[in-house]
């Protein structure tokens, strides 16, 4: 096996994701070989004798658990110290260290993913990689085609954030209200509630019903079931590629209805007045043709009169 990144290994041994990894690191908890390690080292997991605390990582990674929940209303997605409210880890009975995919606030309910797979948590959580949220949000006033337009183009949050582009459409009628189905790329904390806020329309419900491929399904509030093979196979098929360093490469995300390409990669060209196909070759002095403005060149040069017999000299 060849050498990876330290952070790489503690991740697929358990130890978090890699940006966690890299804080053991840090704080000067990882010896390769007795030797304390630095961020950017490299090890053999299967020759190297890797420690955290003393303490050799496994020499497996451990079994891999993945779990989709759906989250009741007035139940944290997290632990937090000093409160005594229901977590998601109460509600699903599974020992050992799992990360949440996808944090709802204390009022909202649906889908949520738990597993002990740190690589995948940070894959599915980082903003980077854009990955697909999608949400039915029930509101209790019918919005208006501006309301929808000011949403779909992007809002401006109180700290001064602007939301990414999102796909908006009303799914059907309730009441006064109205039930919408909203596709997002991003998910800050109460992001849904403080748009609503700010282009006046009043949330009585949020409830999401996927991520990137995986779906909520038949599940009712506080039910849970171990994901099949096929899902967690879609779910790491999400991010695409990878870079030269061996990291995951975000794939191009649609903004407004346009395909977005970094500047870095092919198609990102500004220039307007080649295409790649027409582009000229490396060298080429390229001319514009002078206008004809008339036919004054007929007029300075009158053509001979022509005739239809021949004559000899």
């Amino acid at each position: 096996m060849t050498e990876e990144r330290i952070q790489k290994i503690l991740a697929r041994a358990g130890f978090g994701s890699r940006r966690a990894s890299e804080v053991l690191i840090a704080d000067g908890r990882v010896r390769v070989n007795g030797v304390l390690v630095v961020l950017g080292a490299k090890a053999d997991a299967e020759k190297d004798k890797i420690t955290v605390d003393g303490q050799p990582i496994p020499n497996s990674a451990p079994t891999g658990i993945y779990i989709a929940l759906n989250k009741p209303r007035f139940v944290l997605s997290d632990n937090l110290p000093d409160d005594s409210r229901k977590t998601v880890f109460d509600l699903v009975p599974v020992s050992g260290q799992l990360f949440v995919v996808g944090r709802l606030d204390f009022e909202s309910e649906g889908l949520i993913l738990l597993t002990n797979d740190g690589e995948m948590a940070n894959r599915l959580t980082h903003p980077r990689y854009g990955h697909e949220k999608e949400y039915r949000v029930l509101v209790a006033k019918r919005p208006d085609d501006e309301q929808l337009e000011i949403w779909r183009r992007g809002v401006v949050l109180e700290d001064g954030h602007r939301t990414s582009p999102a796909e908006v459409r009303i799914e059907s009628s309730a009441g006064k209200g109205a039930w919408l189905r909203i596709i997002m790329h991003e998910g800050r904390k109460r992001q849904i509630r403080e748009i609503c806020m700010q282009i006046g329309l009043p949330v009585v419900r949020i409830l999401r019903i996927r991520i990137g491929t995986l779906q909520l399904g038949g599940l009712k509030p506080g039910e849970w079931r171990d994901l099949m093979p096929l899902e967690v196979r879609g779910l790491k098929a999400e991010v695409v590629g990878t870079d030269k360093q061996g990291a995951v490469r975000p794939r191009p995300v649609a903004r407004s209805g346009k395909k977005y390409f970094p500047k870095s990669q092919p198609g990102a060209s500004t220039d307007k007045k080649y295409s790649p196909k027409t582009r000229p070759a490396a060298g080429t002095v390229t001319r514009k043709p002078k206008p004809r403005t008339g036919f004054e060149s007929d007029k300075k040069y009158p053509a001979k009169p022509q005739s239809n017999t021949r004559t000899k000299k």
